[in-house]
């Protein structure tokens, strides 16, 4: 039975996904379940999987091209699984007929070719004809007669191996020849790479918060030595009770929530004329990944406690990096944080992130010397930086916001009193 493979329904934000990697070429049997082939949208990456386990006998559409929802991008033959006798289409042998060789003295057109191609590649196996693609030859180029096996093919790959590289050996001795060859100005050249569409989406977005928002920014220094100290001293515990380590972020967190009680203008938005108060506490977590900056959410930041905020942290990252975040996770969020800190920026303006007003920056920690009690001593120090959108926030607010997290973080018997 043919089965089509088409794309998963995407929400309703997103319009369609681009085609990245296909993991299976056609005319391979792939199995259930398994990866077939990995679609990137503006937010995630999605793995599409093998439906049924069969032959991938048809591949639709290309590396790079934009589909749809519930458009064709592949068929499967799950009868084509099965072979004679139940045996796996890949280790059956089939009939081994050479093709008729042209006269000597008529060159072969490239039609005929073709016909010889396709005669040669029906007696081959899945693997034989993936080592051909993958090195650009066809059947025809290997000399033998009958059924092509593998080591054929690796014994004509060794010996035009040899052949290059005696035949290259008097150019190897000429830099010149060379340089010319590779770079005929001697100098380096550009290169030009598309955007992956998660970079196109930040950047856009960048933009938007840019042209869209009044955006101010207001910093603070903190003095960590109070959450130090107590990491220190119930750390081991910590980790031993909740199978996590206990970090910074969920301090950060703890105390960013509990400003956001305290003035709820910064955990508000813009809707038209209107401004729209978010009553519950959904925090964004800025994520790096190498296609770019994802920020997965805090559900309900209020209600976890200190291992379910680390636990959920350390997972969103994990699985950032790995493509694996779903819509949901990365949708809505009230509010974000976003540590620089840990690339050594020691101080910078974060940008908006729509339609959120306000976000929170962390920076480096660093032994700084301070005074206290009169006396000059040594204590780590970060700063900090809230960038909001001044069309509803007002400096007062902003400025009373970043002073009360700084005032939690430097005596955290506060957080968890609730004082």
């Amino acid at each position: 039975m043919r089965i089509e493979v088409l794309v998963p329904n995407l929400p309703e934000s997103v319009s369609d996904a681009t085609l990245l990697d296909w993991h299976h070429q056609a005319g391979e049997r792939v199995n259930k379940d398994a990866k077939l082939i990995d679609l990137e949208t503006d937010k995630v990456i999605l793995e599409v999987p093998v439906p049924e386990t069969g032959l991938l006998q048809e591949i639709r559409r290309g590396k790079g091209d934009v589909v749809a929802s519930g458009d064709v991008i592949a068929v499967i033959d799950t009868e084509a699984a099965t072979g004679i006798a139940g045996m796996p289409a890949a280790t059956q042998t089939a009939p081994t007929a050479p093709p008729p060789e042209p006269p000597p003295s008529e060159p072969v057109t490239p039609p005929a070719q073709a016909t010889a191609t396709a005669a040669y590649s029906q007696p081959i196996s899945p693997t034989v004809r993936r080592l051909l693609r993958e090195h650009q030859l066809e059947p025809t180029d290997i000399p033998v007669a009958g059924r092509i096996t593998k080591q054929d093919v690796l014994n004509f790959l060794e010996q035009r191996a040899a052949s290059v590289a005696t035949e290259s050996q008097p150019a190897a001795a000429t830099p010149a020849s060379f340089q010319s060859a590779a770079s005929p100005t001697g100098r380096a050249s550009d290169r030009r790479v598309p955007m992956t569409r998660i970079r196109a989406r930040i950047a856009e977005r960048m933009q938007e918060a840019q042209r869209s928002t009044a955006t101010l920014t207001t910093f603070n220094e903190v003095n960590l030595k109070k959450i130090f100290e107590l990491r220190n001293a119930h750390r081991g515990l910590f980790e031993k009770t909740h199978q996590v380590k206990l970090g910074l972020m969920s301090f950060f967190v703890k105390a960013s929530v509990e400003a956001l009680k305290r003035f709820p203008i910064v955990n508000a938005s813009v809707e038209g004329q209107e401004i729209v108060y978010h009553d519950y506490y959904d925090i964004g977590i800025a994520v790096t990944t190498e296609r770019g900056l994802v920020v997965p959410v805090l559900r309900d930041a209020d209600t976890l406690g200190y291992a379910e905020i680390e636990k959920a942290i350390n997972d969103y990252s994990i699985r950032g990096r790995d493509g694996k975040l779903s819509f949901e996770e990365l949708a809505g969020g009230t509010f974000t944080i976003t540590n620089g800190g840990i690339f050594g920026s020691m101080l910078s303006t974060p940008i908006l992130n729509p339609p959120q007003s306000a976000i929170l920056g962390m920076h480096a920690i660093k032994e700084r010397p301070v005074v206290e009690d009169g006396q000059i001593v040594i204590r780590p120090i970060i700063y900090l930086a809230l960038s909001y959108d001044h069309r509803i926030i007002d400096g007062r607010e902003a400025v009373s916001f970043l002073f009360t997290v700084k005032e939690l973080l430097e005596d955290p018997t506060r957080l968890l009193l609730g004082v």
